[in-house]
């Protein structure tokens, strides 16, 4: 664990909130049943940041640097854990922590509501944002077109940006929670956004188009001297196939593959229909 307490003076549940509206995983670990003598008390808690560090105290020692690792595991699996420990005479726990009692930890995730960033403001965003928000995500719209990129089209939408499209990248907060959509009205644009969209951590980057779209584009950027590696984890031609014909299946097909990647299903035959030329063995024999 190390030196990972950065900031001590901070409440618990101001924290949470400050780092769920950046967007940022946290995992909080709570005493929820004490037996006996321990050196702190029941309902004491911990919250665990992205970066390792973390505010707030469930007694220290070697309970809690176990608690700190499984609140790595959580933030990861965005599964809860329940962890009982017995402080019984050990030597192990040599800070405090002989005290002869029972402590049971309840760690839980506290996920952001995940955001949608959709480039472009065409048909198929229209729907896109609409069927996002629907699904719990919060979307954000964007294009350089201000006749389109407007809260009168996208009554729903967390955010519309109208700018050229590089004055808007240094300003997104992008992260493990956020999904980049790429939708906007040519080829050239889709490549001005896709050179930034894959140097972020972004969960998921989507792009629309045809096989043969998705093929030059990605050789395009190769000749420019990006890697290959960069692009495996790009979904393009994006959605699942369904299908789809009209702005509203597309947007469903779309919706639905985000939420696919936002869940992990432990049964992974999704991937099976979807479209992206990274999907299957055959089509990435394509890219060569």
């Amino acid at each position: 664990m190390g030196n990972s307490r950065i900031i001590e003076d901070v409440d618990v549940f101001d924290e949470l909130v400050r780092l769920r509206r950046l967007g940022q995983k946290s995992a909080l670990a709570t005493i929820v049943q004490v037996n006996g003598s321990i050196p702190s008390f029941e309902s004491a808690k911990m919250l665990v940041r992205e970066d390792g560090t973390f505010v707030g105290t469930i007694g220290g020692g070697c309970v809690e640097a176990e608690v700190w690792n499984a609140a790595r595991e959580v933030m990861d699996t965005e599964k809860p854990k329940h962890l009982s420990f017995s402080l019984g005479q050990d030597a192990a726990y040599d800070n405090g922590l002989i005290c002869g009692g029972q402590l049971n930890v309840f760690v839980e995730p506290v996920i952001p509501q995940p955001r949608a960033l959709i480039f472009g403001a065409g048909h198929i965003s229209k729907s896109l944002s609409k069927v996002a928000t629907l699904a719990g995500f919060e979307s954000v719209v964007i294009d350089n077109r201000e006749a389109f990129a407007n809260k009168e089209r996208f009554p729903e939408a967390a955010e519309v940006i109208s700018d050229e499209y590089e004055s808007v990248f240094p300003g997104l907060n992008v992260n493990s929670t956020t999904y980049i959509v790429i939708v906007t009205r040519g080829h050239r644009d889709d490549m001005r956004v896709l050179r930034w969209a894959v140097s972020t951590p972004a969960k998921y980057i989507a792009m629309i188009g045809s096989k043969r779209k998705t093929i030059a584009t990605i050789h395009e950027l190769q000749k420019e001297g990006f890697p290959r590696e960069l692009f495996e984890r790009i979904y393009a031609p994006m959605g699942l196939e369904i299908g789809a014909v009209t702005p509203e299946e597309i947007a469903v097909s779309v919706v639905a593959e985000m939420i696919a990647v936002r869940r992990a299903p432990k049964d992974e035959a999704w991937r099976s229909v979807a479209k992206s030329v990274f999907a299957h063995e055959r089509l990435k024999a394509l890219l060569k």
